[in-house]
């Protein structure tokens, strides 16, 4: 009888439990929780992580402004370094909670994001034509035959110059059209004899001329396959160190040590001028009282077989995460950034912001005369100037490998021959890549 009654009793709290746990689960089902992302399926609001309110906030609030769908889009600015930070923290954890929808991140970090984590990110093939987009954005922004990132803002560089300076130094637009770096340097000379003011302004930390030099041959820090280190043999390289070195001793670069510091190089009028990314047109335009003393030709190359005059600085795209509500961020993303081109036209007139989506090239807007600038149509000889980039693969190391040749370079400066120099650099990268 005792052991009926003990048996009955353990059924009966075993019952309990099985619907105690049956109503738990139910109750996840129906609220969606899944311990990943967003406790909904479907959120009512999709969330953006992106950096600088002038540029491309600016641009995902025009995009919000023409998406013809009724969503609550929230945008919630971040620094780019803030960005990197809390996703490698958050990705790495292996939880999505917290996670935004869109996330902007530059185009250089994006293959260590999606080969670390490739499950964290949802393929947007599906939402976008990938050939609509120019053709060097799409090795960084996709893995694995498949389209992660919506390729956006362009990095494609040019020459800014002062026409009254170089003028003054007996130069034209025509002078300093398809040039070499090596040509640059001499025109260089002339312009610091003449005017005395410097040619241009460089961070010894920091190589992004570097990078334009070498892209515009079609090299990297690494090979095609994007982990095999790629400097010892790499001529490219190689001839920019040697084109760097030649700047400084050509003794017309004012040294800066920060991005305050660089932008008052040009606008206090101290440098002749600005190779560089397309972005800091708007920072030169800032600067009023010089209206109509700068034009733009196209960056100059390396001095050898392939090289072209196009390049790139910088640049970034979108992704979209694989948490709850990823396919209406992903159309979200499609219906405007990759497929609207009358929204790139309000982009370039209202923002500045020169995309990589081809068919807006021949919009109206890319067309207009530029006053600052002389009259010149920039944004129409940035976007042809788009088309001849050549495509590399950043692979997942570029700042990494950058801090040990800054160090090298710095070495290289003091007299260590190049040689040697550039095998150092071979040597440390491998074992720090290991």
């Amino acid at each position: 009888m005792k052991e009926f009654q003990w048996k009955k009793s353990w059924l009966f709290a075993f019952a309990l439990l099985t619907l105690f746990v049956l109503a738990a689960c139910s109750s996840d089902e129906e609220s969606g929780a899944s311990g990943e992302g967003d406790p909904e399926d479907d959120p009512d609001t999709i969330t953006a992580w992106a950096w600088d309110p002038n540029f491309n906030i600016a641009a995902l609030e025009i995009a919000e402004e023409s998406y013809d769908e009724d969503i609550d889009f929230e945008i919630i600015e971040n620094a780019q370094d803030d960005i990197v930070s809390k996703l490698n923290t958050g990705l790495s954890s292996g939880t999505m909670k917290g996670m935004p929808n869109i996330v902007l991140i530059e185009d250089q970090r994006a293959q260590s994001f999606l080969q670390s984590y490739p499950d964290a990110f949802f393929p947007i093939d599906d939402y976008i034509n990938p050939d609509d987009f120019a053709a060097y954005k799409l090795a960084p922004t996709s893995l694995d035959d498949k389209q992660y990132g919506l390729p956006f803002d362009t990095g494609v560089t040019g020459l800014f110059f002062r026409t009254d300076y170089l003028g003054e130094a007996g130069y034209s637009m025509e002078d300093l059209t398809d040039i070499t770096w090596e040509e640059y340097i001499e025109i260089g000379r002339d312009v610091k004899e003449t005017t005395g003011k410097d040619m241009i302004s460089l961070d010894p930390n920091d190589l992004g001329i570097i990078r334009v030099m070498i892209q515009s041959a079609g090299e990297w820090y690494v090979d095609e396959d994007g982990t095999t280190v790629n400097i010892e043999g790499n001529e490219p390289l190689r001839q920019a160190f040697e084109n760097y070195k030649a700047m400084m001793e050509a003794d017309f670069v004012k040294a800066n040590s920060d991005w305050s510091q660089f932008i008052a190089a040009f606008n206090s009028g101290d440098v002749a001028t600005v190779p560089s990314g397309n972005w800091i047109g708007a920072s030169i335009e800032a600067e009023e009282s010089q209206a109509g003393d700068w034009a733009v030709a196209p960056i100059p190359r390396l001095d050898m077989e392939g090289a072209v005059n196009a390049s790139n600085q910088g640049g970034s795209s979108f992704y979209v995460l694989n948490v709850p509500g990823k396919e209406k961020a992903a159309e979200f993303l499609g219906k405007t950034f990759g497929e609207s081109e009358e929204f790139y036209q309000e982009l370039v007139t209202d923002v500045g912001a020169l995309g990589t989506y081809t068919p807006a090239s021949d919009g109206e807007a890319y067309q207009e005369e530029n006053d600052f600038f002389g009259g010149q149509s920039l944004i129409s000889d940035f976007s042809t100037w788009v088309e001849d980039i050549p495509s590399v693969n950043y692979g997942m190391h570029t700042y990494s490998i950058e801090d040990i040749l800054a160090a090298e370079m710095q070495n290289y400066l003091k007299g260590k021959s190049l040689d040697d120099a550039l095998a150092d650099a071979q040597a440390q990268a491998e074992a720090q890549l290991k």
